[in-house]
């Protein structure tokens, strides 16, 4: 995606695109290199943040953008938490918010003065945006933030019998029934009653952005387009890989962070990445077996350990976590940090060589882009799907008997799986 050569004309000759998030880094970040994508080539974009995000990395990342793609705080309507159950998600609640205030979009937009010409909305959010946009006669485009084979398996799911124990789909795309994300095996989860209605109003929109591109995922996409998925969806667009937000050597000069420090000191291709992500969190049990299990593997880590589901900076000692002495046992060839990286960053960095990731799609998608290889531990949601795509395709491999929190766990399971008892 290249710099236009030319000066931008005035911002009102522009089109103006408004972006609308759902909740979540894992959300957030690609709509977020989209507008990036979309002002480089004379486009202004603007970003609807509904406010307060449920994470603090959220609310750092949408402070930090530059004043060229502006901000839209959008107020919430009140959502009474106690109407549904304790264990909630609280970024399913989120989206739930932000569906049930559809209807506050266009008095907000007569009031910004602004005519956009047309909207970007988070796919988590389509049942109730989509019919709001379209009495508007506003174009409407949707971003589905994980793979196109997932998508495959989104926009089918009211098509499809959940008991099935594997899905065909389309002839082109088997999945196990065991990949799917595990709230939708209940019929009365939020996220399963948000999911299918959304999948529902699919057809409204005017197209389907999907941050992947067509050599990774040739024959989904080519299926989307040709009918053959869903007749009645529109055009599906690959718009990846989005790029960073600015330049990597600008925005994190070397030695920068203590893991950036650390990285530079190490051998070309050297290190093994291990992170799972922003919402990934292991219970200290698989934490200690995991770092066992790096320890004996010889090789040279960097290790990003997260213990709280929400995407935010932890506290706490680190050896509570990986066990006392830990550190000193592997003092120069591994480090373990807490604190928030710059995936992107570590991953093309000269030291790193492979990536032990959940494969969330942003980290697919960032590895791909910076060839690294990935070792595939997917944990929940999409992200079996995604990584048996990483397999196909040769860009990592999956130990596909490792288990996910879906699945009960065995005391000791990862040493016996170390040692090749079953």
């Amino acid at each position: 995606m290249s710099q236009p050569s030319q000066p931008l004309s005035s911002a009102a000759s522009l089109p103006h695109i408004l972006l609308i998030p759902s909740a979540g880094m894992g959300h957030l970040v690609p709509f977020v290199r989209l507008a990036t994508a979309l002002s480089v080539r004379r486009i202004a974009v603007s970003i609807l943040a509904a406010r307060p995000t449920v994470s603090a990395a959220e609310s750092h990342l949408l402070s930090s953008l530059p004043s060229s793609i502006p901000i839209l705080d959008f107020p919430l309507a009140p959502l009474d938490p106690s109407h549904f159950p304790p264990s909630s998600d609280p970024f399913y609640l989120h989206y739930e918010a932000l569906r049930r205030s559809a209807h506050l979009l266009p008095p907000l937009l007569s009031v910004t003065g602004t005519s956009f010409s047309a909207l970007i909305i988070d796919v988590s959010i389509t049942s109730t945006f989509l019919p709001v946009a379209s009495a508007a006669n506003i174009p409407c485009l949707l971003l589905f933030t994980s793979s196109a084979s997932m998508f495959a398996l989104y926009s089918s799911i009211p098509s499809l019998s959940l008991s099935s124990p594997d899905f065909n789909i389309a002839g082109i795309l088997k999945i196990p029934n065991s990949s799917l994300p595990p709230p939708l095996r209940d019929p009365t989860n939020l996220f399963t009653t948000q999911l299918v209605d959304n999948s529902r109003a699919l057809p409204l929109a005017q197209g389907i952005l999907i941050n992947t591109f067509p050599a990774l995922e040739t024959e989904v996409l080519i299926a989307f387009n040709s009918g053959q998925i869903v007749p009645s969806l529109p055009p599906v667009i690959a718009v990846g890989p989005l790029p960073l937000l600015g330049n990597l050597a600008e925005n994190h000069p070397p030695g920068a962070s203590q893991a950036m420090r650390w990285l530079d000191e190490q051998p070309e291709r050297s290190v093994m990445y291990v992170s799972f992500g922003s919402r990934t969190a292991l219970p200290t049990e698989q934490i200690r077996e995991l770092g066992a299990g790096l320890e004996m593997s010889g090789c040279r880590f960097l290790w990003v350990v997260k213990s709280t589901k929400v995407d935010r900076e932890e506290t706490g000692e680190i050896e509570e976590l990986v066990g006392k002495g830990y550190l000193a046992r592997v003092e120069g060839r591994g480090l373990v940090v807490r604190e928030w990286v710059e995936q992107m960053v570590v991953l093309s960095h000269r030291a790193v060589a492979g990536f032990l990731s959940h494969c969330g799609w942003n980290s697919v998608m960032e590895a791909v882009a910076a060839g690294v290889t990935v070792l595939a531990w997917p944990r929940t949601a999409d992200q079996r799907v995604n990584a048996a795509l990483v397999a196909r395709r040769g860009v990592g491999i999956w130990p596909d008997h490792w288990v996910w929190e879906a699945e009960p766990r065995r005391k000791g399971w990862w040493r016996r799986r170390r040692l090749g008892i079953r």
